[in-house]
């Protein structure tokens, strides 16, 4: 037969002391709470109270903790608490119990505003030369990787290279042929609106081809493939890290950058010029439409103020940054994903890490063409 728990109070004078028996263990903590909360009305009106356990057969720390809280809140109204009773075998439970959360937790000292925005750049300059690091580390295994394949030129992974290059390459031309389309579509579009007041509407070819050519062409193939191909690099070789599979391969007497990087980066190199090349020509298809559409300029006239307007130094410009911004989308992708943690949130944001990290060298890698460039005359 089950064994209930109960809870007697009994008055004497003015102390009141209560008498908790029978089993005070978590199977029962809808009647304990029940028992404590009934008490404590009774606690209330009492000066001084007095816990005997002597009748308790077996307690558990939820029981423990109950009268605990009614020990405390005896306390905390300004009445004297006495515990007796205690078998030998509790007594550490319930003098455990006891000191929970006794003592107050200090407040933190506000730190001086200045002191800590400084602290706070100390830290980022930290861990952008640890990222900086980092990025060269992975260029010199690469470099490494890549001397080493070409002495033995067999070692190549060819199979992983042609699959690369297809999901890379053959795989987003669709997207990238529509966004670089719609792109220059916009251009065209609101250059010709704009230049329609001053009646120069066909300097919009010149301001189409120029920018498509030398720079919103490979800028903008160049953020897709980073937000597209370098997530997936990082995903990729970060659920490898977190299954423990690179590990395998080094055990195995296997390179990693070998075997998993350098045919990604080799693939990514070769890809994004042709992408950004697909992706300029449909620029300048949907701003020739655009033109032939909003402005009334027929496809031979576009064609012909294209070619005065552009020439083959602002093609060679564009191309020309492709394989570098496909070299630091790869390092970037690939060192992230190495860099993965064993759980799936480090995963997600070694991922965003990545893309954000690639996306924003990429745009420096830009502006610090467009300077050099500039400089040499290009």
């Amino acid at each position: 037969m089950r064994v209930h728990p109960k809870l007697t109070a009994e008055a004497m004078g003015d102390v009141l002391e209560l008498r908790p028996s029978g089993p005070w263990v978590c199977r029962d903590v809808a009647e304990l709470e029940s028992l404590t909360s009934i008490a404590q009305v009774t606690v209330n009106n009492a000066r001084a109270v007095k816990l005997d356990l002597g009748a308790i057969s077996e307690i558990d720390t939820v029981g423990a903790w109950l009268l605990e809280k009614l020990g405390r809140r005896a306390a905390a109204a300004g009445r004297s608490v006495e515990i007796t009773g205690v078998a030998e075998n509790y007594l550490g439970l319930i003098e455990e119990v006891r000191q929970v959360n006794r003592h107050e937790t200090q407040s933190r000292p506000t730190p001086n505003p200045v002191v800590a925005k400084l602290t706070d750049l100390g830290r980022s300059t930290l861990d952008a030369a640890g990222d900086f690091t980092v990025f060269l580390d992975m260029l010199a295994a690469l470099a490494f990787a890549l001397v080493r394949t070409l002495r033995r030129p067999r070692s190549l992974r060819v199979t992983s290279l042609v699959y690369q290059m297809y999901r890379i390459g053959w795989q987003a031309i669709p997207i990238v042929v529509l966004i670089t389309f719609l792109i220059g579509a916009i251009i065209a579009q609101q250059g010709i609106f704009h230049f329609r007041r001053f009646g120069a509407e066909s300097y919009v070819v010149d301001m189409v081809g120029i920018l498509v050519l030398r720079e919103l062409g490979v800028l903008i193939v160049a953020i897709m493939v980073a937000g597209r191909s370098g997530s997936a690099y990082t995903a990729e070789l970060g659920s490898m890290k977190m299954r423990e599979e690179i590990d395998a391969l080094v055990t195995m007497g296997l390179n990693p950058v070998e075997v998993l990087i350098l045919p990604r980066i080799v693939a990514l190199i070769l890809t994004l010029p042709v992408l950004a090349f697909i992706g300029s020509m449909a620029a300048l298809y949907g701003g020739g439409l655009v033109a032939q559409l909003y402005g009334g300029m027929g496809p031979a006239i576009f064609i012909a103020r294209l070619h005065e307007a552009i020439s083959v130094t602002h093609f060679e410009v564009g191309m020309l940054k492709a394989p570098f911004m496909a070299l630091v989308i790869g390092i970037v992708a690939c060192s992230e994903g190495l860099r993965v943690k064993g759980s799936a949130e480090s995963l997600g944001q070694q991922t965003t890490t990545s893309v954000v990290k690639s996306i924003f060298l990429v745009i420096v890698l830009d502006g610090l063409f467009a300077v050099f460039f500039a400089s040499i005359g290009m």
